[in-house]
Parts: C-alpha cells; structure tokens; sequence
C-alpha cells in the first residue's frame, strides 16, 4: 500500500527556504576560498549548520527532525548546492542515504538510538562501494560472521564520503558465501566509527570538490552486537540500500541542477562585463545561444526534479523515474559547465576564476551513486520488465 508523505508545513518551509538561499550567498559562497585552500569546511560553519536543522531535514519530527517530503528535501539539497558541493555531501549521505535506509528499514530501536543523533548533527558515512566492486554487489568482498551475539566485520569499503569524520557507517557486506537471488548475500550493519579494529585511509586527493571527503574504510575483525544489523533481518541490506539510492539521486540530481544554474548565473555575469570588439560579448549570438541552451536544460531538470520528488512522495517506485533524473541532471551539469568555460574563453581555464573550478566539481556528479551507464543498464532493464509485466507507460 503506498503512503503519502505530507512534509513540513508549507509556510514554514518556504520561510526556511528563503533563509538558507540567504545563508548560501551571504554565508558559504564568500567562505569557498577558504574551503579550497584548506580542503575542509571550518568546524563554525558546520555547527551554523547543525543549529539551522541542516542534519535533520527528513527526519521525522518525533525523532528530532524537521519532517520534510522528499519535494522539500530536493528543493532543499537545489537551493544548498548553489554553493561549492561539499556542503551538501556534508549532510545528504547522513540524511539521502544513511537516515534513508534506518527509517526503510531499522528496528524501532535502531531508530530511536540513531535518527536523532543524526538529526543533531552526527555525520554518517554509507559503505558500499569496494576496491574490487561499486553496483555489481556479487564481486562484494566484505564480510560479516555471526559468532555468538556478535558479528565480525572484515573487509575495505572504498570511496567512502565523510569517512574521516564521520561517527557512523551503514556497511554492506557479505553474510553469505554464495551469491544468491535478490542479492540476498548482502546484509547492511551499523557500525559506530571509534568500533575496534576499523581504520580510516589517508584522505583521497581529488579532481575537484574541494572540502568533500572521501577515504577508505578498513576493517579488521571488527566485532558489532547483534543488534547493529538493520532491520535485525539477514540478506536485506543491498535492498535497503537501493532504496536509499533513490533519495541519493534524487539528491545528485537536485544538487547538480542547483550547481547548473550557479555557473550559467556567472558565465552570464562574466558576459557582460567582458568586452571584445568594443562591446559586451552578451551581445554575440553564438554567447547568447549557449546561455539559451544552458537555461532550457536546466529549467528542465528543474521539472523533472519535482516530478519525481513529487512521485516518490505519492509512494509510487520511483527507481526509473531517479535514475532518469540523476542521468540527465548531472549530465546536463557538465554541458552547463563547459559551455561556462567557454563563455569565458581563456580566464575560463585559469583557476583564478570559477569556471574552471565549476568545471571539475560536476564531474563526479555522472559517476556517483551510479554512473551514467549502469544507470542506463537499470532504467532500461526496469523498461523491459514492465512492458513484460504490461505496466510501462
């Protein structure tokens, strides 16, 4: 049976909304130098936005949070990601992935030990991906062993967002030797960060998204209670996790669309205060027409987000629909940011000036929770499946 998700009141989100567009351009826009320099977001920012409710936004009020559907939770992470990327990877795995996956699928006390935590401000981590394996959960190599009222842990998640800093992980590993149907050899556990016998890779150099995260997780005969598995149910985790994956494109796909309009609202700026030939070069066509093209797209993506927030908010399956929206968004992104380049010309390739930055920030955004083509492989089994089954529309 499909459940309606009503959200935060409508006044007041609107409210919020207009305070963090605020708190983005007067607030984390001038601190992005800063960011870049160090590679970390200064701890006073965080906690300004642990105080704003940043950490809790769909987690239900009961628990701490601020309740939102998954409509205000989009437009949310679009209004967030206007600003350089690691503000939203900040929250988005604790709250799309993480937070996600506890109200799909954790037990009544595992929710009310950690969606308020989480809600609070504690940073989480969402562990899938492997040196060896990223969507093929059947080459998954991590390990949990149930030795009397434990689990024990072994294995090396890779890629790993807000890993060295994050207080909790939602590991996925194996619980079964062979592979089995519904990729029920995958369980997913809660497995606090200070646990024995897990540690935390050297921070990864990256392309781009200066102040975003990523390490590997190790863990060596790692021992969690029995109850640290979700739902308390073996061979459920890779389900779960597809279902949090849902909300993470959505969430991609928001924030990239957000990041879209960022660098075509600077590539405008740029044309018309660059001169060539003794006038703005907003005047040339060929300028005008990559600034066109660029606001089509991106309005677009901005319909296909709220369709398909809308949609999952209406309790429809909305595995198609997100991926779709996850593969445009994000490839429309990376035409909007080269099309920047451009715009600029050759300061557009000079790390004194945006472009060039926006350019190598939307990169990740067609390779993470899910690249372009193995989300083309599911949108396209999910077509076939429902024609078979007569419910393609």
């Amino acid at each position: 049976m499909s459940t309606v998700i009503s959200g935060m009141d409508a006044d007041a989100f609107e409210q919020f909304v207009e305070q963090l567009r605020r708190y983005v351009r007067q607030r984390l826009i001038p601190a992005e130098r800063v960011i870049i320099e160090s590679d970390e977001i200064p701890p006073e920012i965080v906690q300004e936005m642990r105080d704003m409710g940043l950490f809790g936004l769909t987690t239900p009020e009961d628990y701490g949070g601020s309740g939102m559907n998954v409509r205000q939770y989009a437009r949310t992470v679009n209004t967030l990601a206007y600003a350089m990327p690691a503000f939203r990877s900040l929250i988005s795995i604790s709250i799309g992935m993480f937070c996600s996956a506890l109200k799909n699928g954790g037990t009544e006390k595992q929710k009310a030990d950690w969606l308020p935590r989480i809600a609070s401000g504690e940073i989480a981590s969402f562990g899938l991906t492997e040196p060896g394996s990223g969507s093929d959960s059947a080459g998954m190599q991590t390990t949990a062993v149930k030795t009397g009222n434990s689990w024990v842990l072994n294995g090396t998640k890779r890629y790993i967002t807000n890993a060295p800093f994050a207080k909790v992980a939602l590991i996925m590993a194996r619980t079964s030797k062979e592979n089995l149907a519904k990729n029920a050899h995958v369980s997913a556990f809660i497995v606090p960060m200070d646990t024995p016998g897990i540690t935390v890779g050297k921070s990864d150099k990256k392309m781009g998204q200066a102040g975003s995260q990523i390490a590997d997780i190790i863990m060596e005969d790692v021992r969690v209670p029995e109850d640290a598995l979700l739902g308390g149910e073996v061979g459920r985790g890779f389900v779960y996790a597809m279902k949090s994956l849902d909300n993470g494109r959505i969430s991609v796909g928001a924030a990239a669309t957000g990041y879209a309009r960022r660098a075509l609202d600077s590539a405008i700026r740029y044309a018309t205060e660059r001169k060539a030939f003794g006038e703005p070069i907003a005047n040339f066509q060929l300028i005008q027409q990559m600034l066109a093209d660029s606001d089509v797209e991106i309005y677009a993506a901005e319909c296909m987000m709220q369709d398909v927030a809308g949609r999952a908010d209406a309790g429809e399956n909305v595995l198609r629909k997100a991926a779709a929206f996850k593969v445009f968004a994000s490839e429309m992104c990376g035409r909007v940011v080269d099309r920047c380049v451009q715009v600029y010309g050759g300061a557009g390739y000079l790390a004194e000036y945006d472009a060039e930055r926006f350019f190598r920030d939307a990169r990740i955004y067609r390779i993470y929770e899910g690249t372009t083509q193995i989300l083309q492989l599911q949108i396209a089994k999910q077509m076939l499946r429902e024609f078979n089954t007569g419910g393609l529309s």
